[in-house]
């Protein structure tokens, strides 16, 4: 008998192992063709040429295997969230009521251009199709074309909604027009307001119920949070806002570079399968197993603790089976390389010089991980800033973000919730706390530095 825990709600989500991509590279298509008939690489495979052995072959195998899957389930899979997301907030109802292209777009929802190809791309060029109307909308959902969204329909109607990874943690290349383009996975999503979308269901007692409040705070507290943040930690400890009234929710973070990364999210809850499985069971409303004694603990995780999402049981469970594919896809996902001509080489190599010497970065960010091998975390006392988001985590403390690809997710600020507009910004921080005394020069090279990472 399935229980659906009341903590199963938001999505969030959330995630380059150069092993796994040389895995792809060599393996290719006919390795594909044999993974179709293999039982999982425990059948023994031949030895062949090149030296490789029966195990190496199959472990290149195993790898492919695990990569393609672990794609279509960080973009296709929604673990049974429907049931929460369109079974009881009944999102669907005001989508299909209220929510057309522009406003889909608006909210920060993407369209995969390589699912509308045809009759409606020809119809979308030439601007045949109505971007007002609901009914376009849900005509995506059928098409399975809104990133991260997948709609359920019986004879025709749009009965429920289900989300999945990609929500968060893709976003599309524009290529065809702003919010319209072809998927880039592991890209944070700082456009998506997810409060926004939470404020349109009709039903938000499932997040009221266990917060003890109406739905209309429900609604004040989601739409505090903006584009690109979510609060993972809402339904867990109940502290929707800070001390000084400003919003608990933190950015969605990427999901890609993590390859070698201990600890994952913003106060480093545990690996990356972890907070999979915590997000899939808790954010996400899907149906599954998660296990987590320290979400037992009422005084720190007041709302986790009465709701017992410390120890999730589903049957069916529809989140396990999923968790290595996935992880291994994520750690697969490089971090994106700088654009051309989109910081000064020069510069850059003098702030190298910096960041490992005068600076010091590297003591904590240590390449060519840029973060710390082993436990990545720091008090809030020894980075200089406030210690409630890291209050909020079961280690009361902060990770060392990895710093590859730090350029491509500037939009919405850094750290974790956004407090440094620019990466000068977190220069100058550093540059005061631990005084370093850089000149301006040296601060400039070194943001330069970063944005080549």
């Amino acid at each position: 008998m399935a229980r659906f825990s009341l903590v199963q709600g938001f999505a969030r989500n959330g995630l380059a192992a150069a092993g796994a991509v040389f895995f792809l590279a060599l393996v290719g298509s006919a390795a594909l063709d044999r993974i179709k008939a293999a039982d999982g690489g425990a059948r023994p495979v031949e030895q062949v040429s090149g030296g490789l052995s029966g195990d190496e072959r199959n472990a290149r195998l195993n790898a492919t295997r695990l990569i393609t899957e672990g794609r279509q389930a960080f973009r296709h899979d929604t673990f049974g969230s429907e049931a929460f997301w369109g079974g009881l907030l009944r999102l669907h109802e005001a989508i299909a009521a209220a929510v057309s292209p522009e406003v889909a777009l608006s909210v920060g929802l993407k369209v995969d251009s390589q699912a509308i190809r045809g009759g409606l791309m020809r119809d979308l060029e030439a601007g045949r199709v109505d971007l007002t109307s609901p009914a376009t909308t849900v005509e995506l959902l059928r098409r399975n074309a809104v990133v991260g969204v997948q709609g359920f329909f019986e004879n025709g109607e749009l009965t429920s909604v289900g989300i999945q990874c990609a929500l968060c943690h893709s976003t599309v290349d524009d290529s065809f027009a702003p919010g319209i383009g072809r998927r880039l996975d592991g890209r944070a999503n700082r456009d998506l307001n997810v409060g926004a979308i939470i404020a349109l269901a009709p039903n938000l007692r499932p997040f009221g119920q266990p917060l003890g409040v109406d739905d209309d705070t429900v609604r004040q507290v989601a739409m505090s949070w903006g584009p690109g943040k979510f609060d993972a930690s809402l339904l867990l400890d109940g502290k929707a806002f800070r001390p000084d009234g400003a919003s608990g929710a933190v950015l969605i973070p990427p999901a890609y570079g993590l390859a070698g990364v201990n600890l994952h999210t913003w106060t480093g809850w545990g690996s990356v399968s972890h907070w999979n499985a915590l997000v899939a069971n808790l954010e996400m409303g899907g149906s599954g197993t998660f296990y987590d004694p320290r979400l037992h603990n009422a005084e720190k995780f007041p709302i986790a603790a009465k709701t017992g999402a410390g120890n999730v049981r589903n049957d069916p469970d529809r989140i396990t089976p999923k968790l290595a594919a996935l992880h291994l896809y994520q750690l697969s996902l490089p971090a994106p390389t700088p654009p051309r001509n989109s910081y000064d080489p020069t510069a850059a190599e003098r702030g190298e010089r910096i960041f490992g010497g005068k600076a010091d970065c590297a003591r904590c960010h240590v390449p060519p991980l840029f973060t710390e091998p082993g436990w990545n975390l720091h008090r809030p006392e020894e980075i200089g800033i406030d210690s409630f988001q890291a209050e909020r985590g079961p280690e009361d403390a902060y990770r060392t973000a990895p710093l590859r690809g730090v350029w491509d997710h500037a939009k919405g600020g850094y750290y974790h919730d956004g407090r440094f507009a620019t990466l000068g910004a977190v220069v100058d921080h550093y540059d005061a706390f631990l005084e370093l005394n850089l000149s301006a020069g040296e601060r400039a090279d070194l943001v330069e530095y970063l944005k080549s990472l």
